[in-house]
């Protein structure tokens, strides 16, 4: 067994490069390369290549509303919020939060016999500013999401759709992408909230890692 020497600081690189290798002849939106890329790197699985959607400028459109910073990304999973970089996410003057633990939510959904997923999507309605939705363990929450949308109670600036799973999954997700709204989904049962995570630091990243090129010149 041979083991490669890389060291610590250079790992990352690495396998960005290897991924850049397996991908082979595939060629790939450069708008939306790192993405793509980035996914893969989270997940090790090759599929998000071919599985992963973009709506007409959602990239470029995405990162309009990240340079203006107060901004607001919510999750339906405290997973996601804490897999999204919060130094990147503060040098843009954004914020995550994921409600699914406050006692108005569980409330709510009682009331409302849904899940606190489902409630998550309604408290967002109140926030200020862009809002960016990051979905990825409830599809409940993509459908009701649809809903406020439709209801004209919320319009989120993108909505990033990967829950993972079986049951109302692919459907879900079909949905929002019929919902007129900027979005970022994951086709199929695949996602998770490390995928979803993965894709707000993507994009968090492409605005930062300029930053930081520019601040060495």
């Amino acid at each position: 067994m041979n083991l490669e020497n890389v060291l610590p600081m250079d790992i990352e690189k690495r396998s960005f490069e290897i991924i850049t290798e397996e991908l082979g002849q595939l060629k790939l939106d450069p708008e939306k390369e790192s993405i793509i890329k980035r996914v893969i790197h989270t997940s090790a699985d090759f599929d998000y290549a071919r599985n992963l959607r973009f709506s007409g400028h959602v990239v470029e459109d995405t990162l309009a509303v990240l340079k203006q910073g107060g901004f607001t990304i919510v999750t339906d999973t405290k997973m996601a919020n804490v897999g999204i970089n919060k130094t990147a996410l503060a040098r843009l003057g954004g914020t995550a939060v994921c409600f699914m633990s406050d006692p108005d939510v569980a409330a709510r959904a009682r009331e409302a016999h849904s899940t606190r997923a489902a409630a998550c999507m309604e408290k967002a309605c109140t926030l200020e500013g862009p809002v960016i939705i990051a979905v990825g363990n409830a599809p409940t929450a993509l459908v009701r999401l649809d809903e406020l949308i439709r209801e004209g109670r919320i319009k989120p600036a993108l909505v990033i759709g990967v829950p993972v799973g079986f049951v109302n999954v692919v459907q879900s997700k079909e949905i929002i992408m019929q919902s007129g709204v900027p979005y970022i989904v994951a086709v199929g049962r695949k996602g998770g909230s490390n995928v979803a995570a993965s894709i707000c630091n993507a994009l968090l990243y492409k605005l930062t890692a300029s930053q930081e090129q520019v601040n060495r010149k």
